[in-house]
């Protein structure tokens, strides 16, 4: 089994020292992609330094701000900062490590961190500029030898079964139906599965994120943003999905859960 985890991380830094380090080690994954790491690539590989992976990240210009990074057991033979349009590459939302597999085929694996946006203003729009970029990076990476995946923080809940207060939220952003049309396409006319949703069937979430405001998280008021969104393939072999979700809130050392899955490959 090749062992896929993604999780927003909050800060890597405060996400080390209450939690992360132990699960990371117990979670035992071959490939962990991570978002919102929001610290210098230095301080990123000290901090992974003798945990046996390899490491590639892309900090955000904004200090404090984004940063993606894939983590690995399997050393990268190559890998990329961007998604195709130049305007996001210091911004560190994408970020692809190009794998080899047992069998010699090849897996990218891209770790992504969609604008949160806000309806109606400047930052929505800019979210909507890199959905237009990521479709048309998706489509690339779909025709493409070997196997695909995107997976990280997208900021969109594709449908009502992915936000627990879906009606309070359709005028919001990360459920606008302007959002949730580019997942639609996604897993439509571009032929990539969600593969959390493939193995879940039709049911509320799992969700992956709560709010770290009222009782959010005891109540399972969540939203499913967090994605491992393969090519065809790839999702054929997905066997397993869990969501590390922690026992209490106050165990929790992010708000999100780690989402991982199994794939019956390598």
């Amino acid at each position: 089994m090749l062992r896929i985890s993604t999780v927003n991380v909050n800060g890597i830094r405060a996400a080390w020292r209450k939690g992360m380090k132990e699960w990371l080690e117990s979670r035992d994954a071959d490939i962990i992609t991570l978002q919102e790491v929001r610290a210098p690539d230095a301080i990123v590989h000290e901090i992974l330094e003798g945990t046996g992976y390899h490491v590639v990240h892309t900090e955000a210009a904004a200090k404090g701000r984004a940063g993606v990074a894939v983590i690995s057991r399997l050393e990268p033979t190559s890998h990329r900062i961007g998604n195709g349009d130049a305007f996001f590459d210091d911004t560190g939302r994408w970020i692809e490590s190009d794998l080899t597999l047992a069998d010699g085929s090849v897996l990218t694996v891209v770790s992504v961190y969609v604008h949160s946006g806000e309806a109606g203003t400047p930052r929505q729009e800019e979210k909507f500029r890199f959905l237009d970029q990521m479709t048309k990076r998706m489509a690339e990476l779909g025709g493409m030898d070997g196997h695909a995946l995107i997976t990280g923080d997208l900021n969109v809940g594709h449908t009502e079964l992915d936000i627990r207060n879906w009606k309070g939220n359709v005028k919001k952003a990360g459920f606008l139906p302007e959002e949730r049309a580019y997942f639609d396409q996604f897993f439509g006319d571009l032929g990539w599965y969600d593969v959390h949703r493939h193995l879940a069937g039709p049911v509320d979430g799992p969700y992956t994120w709560w709010s770290m405001r009222g009782q959010a998280f005891d109540n399972d008021t969540g939203w499913r943003i967090d994605y491992q969104i393969a090519t065809p393939e790839l999702a054929q072999s997905a066997r397993v999905a869990t969501v590390d979700r922690a026992a209490s809130w106050g165990e929790r050392w992010s708000d999100h859960a780690p989402l991982t899955i199994d794939y019956d490959l390598g």
